[in-house]
């Protein structure tokens, strides 16, 4: 990965420069970070960049262009989060990628996981600049950050058009379950920061006819246009109860439409054909339970974070789930990731996501990515406890 990068910016790192990186992001974001940030970001070569950009890009469009596929996902959205009046494409698209070795030795991207929701749109950018900055890197913000021929400026006008549209920026709102405790509070305070929207908690909305209001400085103000960010998962394990019904019509456009998180998931894993995708089955339609167990994973298809997964499932595990519940969960092949991030810790493995927008008049656009690090089974904190130099990163391309 660019050893000549990696080899001076691990030769010039130094603690003080690392802390110094941090509480600029704390200042930038406006408040503590409250995950692990690693030491350094990721130098990925533009060949390779291009590659992942045009995989996730060849993986959503093969959803999309197949009807049938379509009408088979109407069974993933749940009859109590069906919203009305379905935008007819995702407008965030975000596709997980691991990096493994082939036969031949050559690096290959293979599929984690793909969601239409929004990812950290605001806080990621401002996390690749920090980099740069406080690193003092030789790299050109506009030429090294993101995809597509986008610079800041073009990008946040592009995010304004698809997220505000033509509204009021007061009248548009960043929905969230108990935002001011998530610890994507810091991409919602760079997102208000740079669009003039509102964060506000979904448990405080109010619902008079078909129209819903929040309150701010003592005035009522009337919702036009939600960028959701509330994950259903969420909802269920804290028992929310709404101020009003998903299934409702309301006079609102979303940002972002909800139905998208489950159309476009896990569950559409079992369904797509390409090189970088590995082998998966709805549990419900595997015959029998592979025999080399531990080259597999289970999953469950609605949740969030890794929560559930079980490595190397045993006939035990399956018996647990009930027949009945089987269609809720995937199979999939397990990925063995290769580190490709030489650091002072030991070799270190990347996962990278690719950060796509779909406005309603354009065309699937990949925009930023995004980098976890980690040394552990799985990059998720809770597996990469008292490591150092793993964590969300940023992938600088060159």
């Amino acid at each position: 990965m660019i050893p000549a990068l990696r080899e001076e910016f691990n030769r010039n790192f130094t603690p003080e420069k690392y802390q110094h990186f941090l509480r600029r992001l704390d200042e930038v974001s406006r408040t503590r970070i409250e995950f692990r940030v690693s030491e350094t970001p990721c130098f990925v070569p533009s060949h390779l960049m291009n590659k992942l950009a045009r995989y996730g890009r060849e993986l959503v469009l093969q959803l999309m262009d197949n009807p049938e596929y379509r009408r088979a996902s109407d069974v993933a959205v749940p009859a109590q989060y069906n919203v009305p009046n379905e935008s007819p494409l995702p407008m965030f698209v975000a596709v997980d990628f691991g990096l493994t070795r082939d036969a031949a030795g050559r690096l290959m991207p293979k599929l984690v996981e793909l969601q239409a929701f929004p990812s950290l749109y605001g806080y990621q950018q401002a996390a690749a600049h920090q980099y740069i900055e406080s690193y003092g890197l030789k790299l050109s913000p506009d030429r090294s950050i993101y995809l597509a021929g986008f610079v800041r400026d073009s990008y946040w006008r592009l995010l304004r058009q698809i997220i505000v549209a033509d509204h009021d920026p007061e009248q548009v709102i960043l929905m969230e379950i108990d935002p001011e405790h998530q610890k994507t509070l810091p991409d919602f305070l760079i997102t208000q920061r740079e669009l003039g929207i509102a964060i506000v908690d979904i448990r405080s909305l109010t619902k008079r006819g078909k129209k819903l209001f929040y309150r701010k400085d003592g005035r009522e103000i009337e919702v036009r246009r939600i960028y959701n960010r509330c994950i259903v998962d969420e909802l269920e394990r804290k028992g929310v109860t709404l101020p009003f019904d998903m299934r409702d019509e309301l006079d609102v456009e979303w940002a972002g439409h909800p139905n998208w998180y489950f159309r476009i998931s896990k569950f559409s894993i079992p369904y797509l054909k390409h090189a970088c995708v590995p082998k998966t089955w709805f549990l419900d339609q595997l015959p029998e339970l592979q025999r080399d167990n531990e080259n597999y994973l289970l999953k469950p298809l609605y949740s969030f974070a890794g929560v559930g997964i079980k490595f190397a499932p045993t006939k035990s595990d399956i018996d647990a789930i009930p027949p009945d519940q089987r269609h809720n969960y995937i199979l999939q092949e397990r990925l063995r990731f290769e580190p490709v991030i030489q650091t002072p810790h030991g070799p270190t493995q990347m996962e990278i996501r690719m950060m796509y927008v779909w406005p309603e008049d354009g065309e699937l656009t990949p925009v930023l990515p995004l980098v976890r690090m980690g040394r552990g089974i799985m990059m998720g904190v809770d597996h990469n406890k008292n490591l150092e130099w793993v964590g969300g990163s940023a992938a600088l391309w060159v």
